[in-house]
């Protein structure tokens, strides 16, 4: 992984803010530094590019550093690149984690360690469950809500937009709590009926 990281990105350049100038950070664990930079830096050109800032990162630490690349760029663009870069950060994948870029989408995420403490075969369960045989569980709530979700470390995100990314956390809280797979399923289809025909309502309500 270490081999992946550009020369230019082992140490972030230290220089004065831009007054007025709004300055963003992350934090990445040593392993994914090398999935946000990609292979000759695709990746995080990719990202600079759709985002139009500049991100620095510091292959050392982890920390990344995110600003506009000019005065007029819009700070929700700065926001939405530091969601991009905290997505890869829990375990997504590049492509997946661009579907911030798009503006209904955010990212969620969940502190198994606030819901069972920080014992390791409490965890290791919990994350069972959610996962599920074969990755059952995880794929059945993705399908069912149209959301990615991403089980790394002690944390679970979810990528989605607001109603169904809540959702989704509501299904894997569910879990957490030790209810069966089927009732959280047959919760899930429940709720994503009433968002579906919430969302066809509204769609004919709309004037033409």
């Amino acid at each position: 992984m270490q081999d992946t990281v550009p020369r230019e990105e082992k140490r972030v350049e230290q220089k004065a803010a831009v007054p007025g100038l709004l300055r963003l950070y992350a934090k990445l664990p040593p392993e994914r530094v090398g999935v946000l930079i990609g292979e000759g830096g695709k990746v995080k050109t990719e990202i600079m590019k759709r985002t139009r800032t500049k991100i620095t990162v510091d292959s050392t630490t982890g920390m990344v550093i995110i600003e506009p690349e000019s005065p007029d760029v819009p700070p929700f663009m700065v926001m939405k690149a530091q969601e991009i870069v905290k997505a890869i950060a829990y375990g997504f994948s590049p492509e997946r984690a661009m579907r911030l870029l798009d503006d209904d989408q955010i990212l969620v995420v969940v502190d198994l360690k606030q819901y069972v403490g920080d014992a390791p075969n409490h965890l290791q369960r919990v994350k069972g469950r959610i996962i599920g045989e074969k990755g059952k569980a995880r794929k059945t709530i993705e399908e069912m809500t149209g959301t990615y979700i991403s089980i790394y470390d002690n944390y679970v995100a979810i990528i989605g937009d607001f109603e169904t990314a809540n959702i989704a956390k509501q299904a894997i809280e569910m879990l957490i709590q030790g209810r069966q797979h089927s009732t959280v399923y047959r919760f899930l289809e429940r709720t994503m009926f009433k968002v579906r025909r919430s969302r066809m309502t509204q769609l004919w309500e709309q004037p033409f």
